[in-house]
């Protein structure tokens, strides 16, 4: 997600004490259509607005009155349109003035506001957009808007009413104590608060189709742990800290989850020597739903998600996608399975994990892949490779070996290792 480049600047409320002054509209998308369970998700978008803003360096404040949230403290409002950019649930994020519910100090505050917003810029025309809450208000919505527009247009010089395609519009929402002024509006995440839907275990590559997968089950409320599959011990670790660095890029948009690093390297071999041949990379495949199946239901998820795109790669048909799933336990969700390869490089751009999935690695994927990937992989023929292992051992000894690593989390400076548990060199 890219930050804003301009850092939205307002004007101090004139005429006005505390606690009025700067702060941060946060608009609600779908939360505000939920029904009888709208608080649950309203707790759950706080929550994880109070998270993002850990370490922010000053202390803040959250209200949710009616279907927004506002977001204030003795911290810089651009540093808080930042940390309110990177919280899934919001789909507008306006910094914003709170001035008192009288028309004196709306008028005084909307020309601050307004001339503010106009520096720097070529701006020509300009629009008031009302939304009165507070019924009592003396003027309705459109009268208001007349009546600023009026009050307004002959005090900035050079800036005149447009209501068409308006330069910059000054939005004013009244409440019964306090009225909100603000002329940016920056984009937000929108979709379900990370958390809302359950919990689901992502298997992450170093490319760039599996982050973006992730992200796009964290907007419909998956909170998401990350399992990575490295060829170790017969690859260097480079796929390892491209994959930390990935999960750290996702944990900002999420409370941090965790990193599981399989080295899948032995197995695979065991597979090769099985004579998989053409079946190597789906057998493959299968054994990391399998494992990460495991991995899933011992640490809570319900589900597993993957970066597969229909038809990308020949590992990605729909037969052998139908026949991976044959050996997951859990449900496997595959967000980008109608985007293409370029849609799916714009988003990883836009969330900021492309810069990282360019870096070279040693992706286990390639280890020991044939000249020809067979693309309607056999399930009997699966199987018969699979009998010449006995797969819960080799299940059992991947996961007694799994490193867990907590990316994002400054407590966490060092892998962490649990029982059978092995730190990286």
């Amino acid at each position: 997600m890219n930050h804003p480049t301009d850092e939205p600047r307002l004007p101090a409320a004139r005429g006005a004490t505390d606690p009025y002054g700067s702060c941060v509209l946060l608009k609600h998308g779908e939360v505000a259509i939920k029904g009888r369970n709208r608080r649950q998700f309203v707790r759950r978008l706080e929550d994880n607005l109070r998270t993002a803003l850990r370490g922010i360096g000053g202390s803040t404040w959250i209200r949710t009155p009616h279907s927004i949230t506002v977001l204030g403290g003795d911290v810089p409002v651009e540093d808080l349109v930042a940390r309110a950019r990177t919280v899934v649930g919001f789909n507008a994020v306006e910094p914003a003035l709170r001035v008192p519910s009288t028309m004196e100090s709306i008028e005084a505050n909307a020309l601050e506001v307004l001339r503010t917003a106009c520096e720097g810029r070529a701006a020509t025309g300009f629009a008031v957009r009302v939304k009165r809450r507070d019924k009592t208000f003396p003027l309705t919505s459109s009268q208001l808007e007349r009546e600023l527009g009026a009050r307004l247009q002959p005090r900035v010089a050079g800036l005149r009413v447009d209501l068409t395609a308006p330069d910059v519009t000054l939005t004013v929402e009244i409440d019964r104590r306090e009225t909100f002024l603000s002329a940016v509006r920056y984009p937000g995440l929108s979709g379900l608060p990370v958390g809302s839907s359950g919990r689901a275990l992502v298997l992450l590559s170093g490319g760039y189709d599996s982050p973006v997968a992730a992200h796009r089950a964290m907007r419909r409320g998956l909170a998401c742990d990350f399992v990575h599959f490295s060829g170790a011990p017969y690859t260097n670790p480079a796929s390892v800290y491209k994959a930390y660095a990935l999960a750290r890029e996702l944990n900002r948009y999420q409370p941090p989850g965790e990193l599981h690093v399989v080295s899948l390297g032995k197995a695979q071999k065991q597979l090769a020597v099985a004579g998989a041949g053409p079946l190597q990379v789906v057998a493959q495949r299968r054994l990391m739903v399998r494992t990460a199946s495991a991995l899933a239901e011992a640490t809570g998820a319900q589900a597993l998600v993957t970066g597969d795109s229909l038809g990308q790669v020949a590992s990605q048909t729909l037969a052998n996608m139908a026949a991976v799933d044959q050996a997951a336990t859990l449900p496997v969700l595959r967000p980008l399975v109608g985007w293409d390869k370029q849609e799916i490089i714009d988003q990883a751009r836009a969330l900021g994990t492309a810069a990282i999935s360019v870096l070279p690695d040693e992706d286990c994927c390639s280890l020991l892949a044939p000249p020809r990937v067979s693309t309607g992989a056999p399930i009997g023929r699966l199987k018969a490779v699979e009998r010449r292992l006995d797969l819960d051992e080799v299940v059992e000894a991947l996961l007694a070996n799994v490193q867990v690593m907590r990316p994002g989390q400054e407590e966490d400076l060092a892998p962490e290792t649990g029982p059978g548990c092995t730190a990286p060199a």
